[in-house]
């Protein structure tokens, strides 16, 4: 079964860095966090706390997710993918990742650390079938 295909996600450049610079300051801890849009364009990274405080994966604390929700919602932006980094393993959902992928609506963004080097991917994981997405960066301003 295939996914219907959607237009590139776009990203801002200051948003990657944003997440690289957090996942090298609390590697090897994995960082996860929800990513939020505004006219179509990833704008702002919301770092929450990985509960699970694991090299090998993450969770999210209820409490801290409803109020970054909230708070999102607020400023006029959707929330429209969680991120989590991988500090040894390359960009691409492990096992885990595809299980707990329970939103179908939201893009997975995971970044790695892999080997000193930085990758970013996307996919849309729906019924524990990974579909790679185009992340398109775009300059800020």
């Amino acid at each position: 079964m295939q996914f219907e295909k959607q237009k590139p996600m776009k990203i801002k450049r200051e948003v990657i860095g944003q997440m690289f610079n957090r996942a090298k300051k609390e590697a090897p801890i994995e960082t996860c966090g929800y990513l939020a849009a505004k006219d179509g364009i990833i704008v702002a990274s919301y770092e929450l706390t990985n509960t699970d405080y694991s090299q090998e994966h993450f969770s999210f604390n209820p409490k801290e997710q409803f109020i970054t929700l909230r708070g999102a919602r607020a400023k006029g932006l959707e929330v429209c993918a969680v991120y989590h980094s991988h500090p040894f393993t390359a960009a691409w959902p492990s096992t885990e990742d595809i299980k707990l992928a329970y939103d179908p609506g939201l893009l997975y963004v995971i970044i790695s650390l892999a080997d000193g080097q930085e990758e970013i991917k996307a996919f849309r994981i729906r019924n524990q079938k990974v579909e790679p997405e185009i992340l398109e960066v775009v300059n800020d301003g």
